[in-house]
């Protein structure tokens, strides 16, 4: 059975893809920081869609992360595909000359080095997969293509520098297949009621590359199955 970890998979597009992924046969890691909405969602997956465990993680703590891979071990010998998914938007966000450093810490803390660290700590389970797989959820909005349009600056700038982890990555790690993807504009608590998509549209590119995607694919940035520029 393959094995997959997602974090911040409690809600949103994280929990979708979870579920996704269980009813395609994958055992799920349900990753998430509160250990209540974590049980609930890994038990919801597990009751209709297929094996699901809870796996307690706060991407943003280097203690916890630690933590979370020598508790999985306990779980499987190996790990076939890392999601980093979990990621935030804090208030305040809204002008690049007004953010606050500790807001302007916090979002690259989660976004960026969390995914990171996360990659980092799961690296010796994902080797032990024949075709290891990391998908870096990451946004439009850090395209550095075409400029910015001033919108959340600190999310979008932790989303350009997530998209430099993952190219970085892919070099370093050569046998794996790493990518970054934009789900696009998707109604979930981040994304709120007025969005364009669903959340199993935004879900879509990441089961896929979980999933189906060739295994030579790697070091892309990906929207709706194909490259986009970075």
């Amino acid at each position: 059975m393959k094995i997959a970890l997602v974090t911040g998979a409690n809600k949103g597009i994280g929990h979708e893809v979870a579920r996704q992924l269980a009813v395609k046969g994958f055992h799920v890691l349900v990753g998430a920081r509160n250990r209540d909405a974590g049980v609930a969602a890994a038990e919801a997956i597990a009751n209709k869609s297929g094996k699901a465990t809870f796996l307690e993680i706060d991407i943003s703590k280097n203690s916890s992360v630690t933590a979370a891979a020598r508790e999985f071990s306990k779980i499987a010998g190996h790990l076939d595909v890392l999601i980093n998914n979990a990621g935030i938007m804090v208030d305040g966000d809204d002008a690049i000359l007004k953010i606050s450093d500790d807001i302007f810490r916090k979002t690259l803390e989660t976004n960026t080095l969390g995914a990171l660290r996360v990659t980092r700590a799961f690296e010796p389970v994902l080797a032990k997969s024949k075709a290891p797989r990391v998908i870096n959820v990451s946004s439009g909005g850090g395209q550095l293509t075409d400029g910015a349009d001033g919108w959340a600056p600190a999310y979008c700038i932790s989303k350009t520098a997530l998209n430099g982890v993952t190219s970085q990555l892919a070099t370093a790690l050569p046998k794996f297949a790493i990518n970054s993807v934009c789900p696009g504009w998707v109604r979930t608590d981040m994304g709120g009621p007025g969005a364009t998509r669903s959340v199993e549209e935004g879900a879509d590119t990441i089961v896929w590359l979980a999933a189906d995607a060739p295994q030579e694919l790697t070091g892309k940035f990906l929207r709706d199955r194909k490259e986009i520029p970075w």
